[in-house]
């Protein structure tokens, strides 16, 4: 579910949300449609061959063919996971491992990768499903932020 959430760049309740039905994994057009805010839906391409292949695994050893494609385990259930129990799973992980992160950031960190891959802002903007580029141009800020702190100081710079 987390790595859904980080390789599509979708929100949690929007992962939360697909289903098996919504994924296309054929050969070198692996994609999946989510359901976004307002109704919308986006079709977003599967680009991580690690992921996919991952995603393939859990099908398989699930054996899951059609419904949500992560489901809740409580009491023999098996409908769709809310988002509410992935917050919590979420907390509990981050919990154990001593670090402090919202599950909203595996989205931050998806788009800021994408521009620091020379992805344009209007396929990040479309690929998030922000209704305006400027929401989107947040993420290149914090990228020019990002790359802003890693620089070397002046006087250890090679060159002029």
């Amino acid at each position: 579910m987390f790595e859904t959430v980080y390789a599509c760049g979708g929100r949690a309740a929007e992962v939360c949300g697909l289903y098996v039905e919504d994924l296309d994994l054929r050969l070198d057009d692996e994609h999946v449609r989510i359901h976004g805010k307002g109704g919308s839906v986006r079709s977003v391409l599967l680009d991580d061959r690690g992921y996919v292949a991952l995603l393939k695994l859990y099908l398989a050893r699930s054996g899951y063919t059609s419904g949500p494609l992560c489901r809740a385990g409580i009491n023999g259930s098996t409908g769709p996971l809310s988002y509410d129990a992935a917050h919590h799973r979420w907390e509990t992980y981050c919990a154990a491992a001593g670090i402090e992160i919202d599950i909203h950031q595996l989205r931050h960190a998806h788009a800021t990768e994408l521009i620091n891959a020379g992805v344009s802002i209007e396929a990040v903007r479309r690929r998030l499903s922000h209704a305006s580029t400027e929401t989107t141009q947040l993420y290149t800020l914090l990228a020019d932020d990002i790359a802003a702190a890693t620089e070397p100081p002046a006087d250890l710079r090679l060159g002029p």
